[in-house]
Parts: structure tokens; sequence; C-alpha cells
């Protein structure tokens, strides 16, 4: 069953595609209190409705309650629950999805008053990260966030939930509800064990290409930006691409050839999301330290959404959760194929260094390419070297990770003039003869 994406292109236009398998009725709430404007109201209902698809619910109706403060019992209060709970009997729903995060009593209470499963934002996001995760990595991390969401929440329950199965109960927490909280506890230390031995797999991999001097840049930005794309463009990589909700979990690596005949690995990371779940930011640091660790930030932003500033706040937020704020940073809009051009412009004049590509038609994708690798470059340091001609390798590697600037042959070496990254100072230290300039 094909059906349209609701919002997922600035023309209005419905973009067809694989339904998820599970489809369900929702009926949707959202608690408005004083300090959130309307258009963060409206852009985040929509991207709940974006979600909500994504795990394979249509949302028949959306109610909106606007309070001084949130209810305890129930956040919405006991009048906008029974509202809802009409809304359920009408339109056979199978599920409620709040765009808010439930405390446990909340979510125990709004299930007696509401007699179907209801599932919050970070559940929903948990969902579809248990739908979309492929590796064991991205199980394990997927796992983990599930069961420590699940702890709290344990007791008064899953009973309506398991009757139904579907959003909230599927991918690796799904049978959880049933075990012990000894369990539960033991399998988050085993579950954080192995990400532990992930993160120092990851670390020896980042170590070695450091000492291979290879620069690495990490594609980071909002969920449905376009960073798959972008990597297949830029590198001439196969990638997975699809046009759905956090379609990449698992970090994906490609090399890629800058202008000056350099390599550098570009990395495709997990896609960020406002009020991104701090459990999942948790559970995923393993796959984020690859963001942490990155000689250079390509901040992937759809030039063709309204909402692109605020994704790009978005996604500063997990960046400064995740101490990466300080990091050397390139703001990407892509898609600029189809984005409004005046609207472009006016993106293009903010701080920092800002550019336009579009990965589908390859607009300024070699701009790109030479800005990064000029920052990737400004480190580097240029020195005169003689190498003899038996040392090939090193001059191999000068070529693959540095940029020669002159070269000429002198009787048994060779003569270089080079710039290199620091890290290979050690290794051409022995062949030194003056620094240049």
């Amino acid at each position: 069953m094909n059906i349209g994406v609701p919002g997922t292109e600035a023309s209005g236009k419905l973009i067809d595609i694989e339904r998820p398998p599970i489809v369900e009725t929702a009926v949707l709430g959202r608690l408005v209190l004083p300090s959130d404007s309307d258009r963060e109201v409206r852009e985040s209902l929509d991207e709940m409705k974006r979600l909500a698809w994504t795990a394979g619910a249509d949302v028949a109706c959306t109610f909106v309650q606007r309070r001084a403060r949130p209810c305890p019992a129930t956040l919405i209060g006991a009048g906008k629950a029974a509202e809802m709970k009409a809304a359920v009997d009408e339109t056979g729903a199978d599920v409620v999805l709040f765009d808010s995060d439930l405390s446990p009593g909340q979510a125990v209470n709004l299930e007696k008053i509401l007699g179907v499963k209801v599932v919050d934002r970070t559940q929903l996001i948990l969902d579809i990260f248990a739908q979309r995760a492929q590796t064991n990595e991205g199980k394990h991390q997927v796992e983990l966030a599930q069961l420590q969401y699940m702890l709290p929440r344990l007791a008064g329950r899953g009973s309506v939930m398991r009757q139904q199965g579907g959003i909230g109960v599927r991918g690796p927490g799904e049978q959880k509800l049933e075990v012990d909280r000894r369990v539960i506890r033991r399998r988050i230390q085993r579950l954080e064990e192995e990400i532990e031995n992930i993160r120092k797999s990851r670390r020896v991999q980042r170590r070695r290409r450091a000492e291979g001097a290879i620069g690495t840049v990490a594609l980071v930005g909002y969920t449905n930006a376009g960073k798959s794309s972008l990597l297949n463009a830029l590198a001439g990589a196969d990638v997975f691409v699809e046009n759905k909700l956090f379609a990449t979990l698992d970090p994906r690596a490609r090399r890629c050839l800058l202008p000056s005949q350099r390599e550098a690995v570009l990395t495709d990371t997990v896609g960020f999301i406002r009020r991104l779940p701090h459990s999942l930011v948790a559970a995923f640091r393993a796959t984020l330290e690859e963001v942490a660790e990155a000689a250079l930030l390509l901040v992937v932003a759809d030039a063709a959404d309204p909402a692109v500033g605020d994704q790009i706040q978005a996604v500063y937020d997990v960046l400064a959760e995740i101490h990466a704020m300080d990091k050397p940073r390139i703001v990407v809009f892509n898609k600029a194929d189809i984005a409004d051009r005046d609207h472009l412009r006016q993106l293009l004049w903010g701080s920092g260094t800002r550019m336009a590509v579009s990965a589908q038609t390859g607009e300024g994708l070699p701009e790109l390419l030479a800005e990064v690798d000029k920052q990737l470059a400004a480190d580097f340091r240029c020195v005169r070297l003689s190498i003899p001609h038996h040392e090939a390798g090193v001059l191999a590697r000068i070529h693959r990770t540095g940029r020669i600037l002159k070269q000429e042959y002198a009787g048994e070496a060779v003569l270089v003039e080079a710039e290199i990254d620091p890290s290979l100072e050690w290794i051409v230290a022995a062949y030194r003869v003056a620094e240049a300039g």
C-alpha cells in the first residue's frame, strides 16, 4: 500500500513511498502553555504527524488544550481527556499520541480514561528507532534507551498495550513489560558494557585515521535533511536513502577525494529532531562520538523547509549536549534546487560559513568540497623534505593525506615541498631539510 507522506515537500506535493507495515488510527493531543507560540505549536504538531506516519499511524483528529500549567494527573485535565475519549470511540482509534512527555502516573491515568494505548513523544521516537535499527550496534543502543524509558513505568501500565500491539510496544523492548525490574537492570548493565566495547572499537578506528592524517568530516543535521543523499553525491557512494524520518541510525563512513587529491572520511550520522530524548542521546553516545571527534562538521539543513532555522537550532542543542559546539563547521543548505531563492539568499547571510547545494542536481558540490579541503588544511604545516627513493611509502603517504607543492629528483632522493597534517610531522622529521617560507 502506497500513500503520500504529509509535509515532505515545500511545494505541498505528496511523495509516494512504501507505507510502514502496521497501520493504526491515532488521536493526537498537545498541551499548549503560555510560553508556546502558535508557530511552534503548529510546526511541532505537523512533525508529530510525520512521526506517526513513519511509525505506521494515521492521525484522525488533533486536540489542543491550553492551560497555565500541566495537570499533574492527566497533563491536559479531565474535561479534555473525556473529549479525547469520545473521539477515540468515534474514530475507532487504536492509540492516542501526545506531543509531550508524560510522567508514569499521567500515562497510567490516561490509559484508564481513554481505554487505548497512550504513547508520548519520546516513546513514539523510540518506536521508530526500534523499526529502523539494522545493525547490532543500533539495536543495542535503541534497546538501552527503551529499557531506561520503561523501567520507571512498569507499575500499572501495559495491559492495554499488550492487548493491542503496534506502536509503542515494538522493537527490542516489546517483551520487557512482562519481566522483573532486576532482570531489566541486569540487561541495562549488559547493554552498557557492550556499548562501551563499541566505543573502544571506534576509538581505535579514529586513532588509526588520525595516525594516517586522514581528515574526518561528520554530516549532522535534522532528520530527513538529505545527509545520506549528500554523502552519496560527495563521495560517489551508494548509501541507502529513503524519504522517512530517521532513515539512518548507524553511522556510515565513506572515503572522499578532495580537490587537492587528499583523502577525507565522510561519516553520515543519525538525524536529530526537536526535543530529541535525552535517553537516546545518552544511549547513542558511541555513535555520536563520531561527531564529537570529527575534525569538521557539515551541518546539513533542508533549505526548502520553512522551519529550517528552528531545525538548525535543534541540531545545535544536541551538539551542545555532546560537547561538540566548538568544532569547526560549515552550514550546508541542501535541496537548493527546490528552495525559494529569496529565502535561500536570506539563509546564506547568517554568521559562519554557509553554502547552498543540491545533492540531487550537483549544484554547489564542487564549491563545498573545496571549502572542506580548505578547512581541513587549516592546520597544515609547510615543510621541505629530502626522501630517499627506497622510502617511497613515505612519499605516497604525503600524496594521499597532504598536498605536494613542489617535487623534483636529485640523485638518490626526491626533494619535496609539501603541506602536511601535524600528525605526520614525526614520520617526516628524519627527512626534513628546512622549513619552507
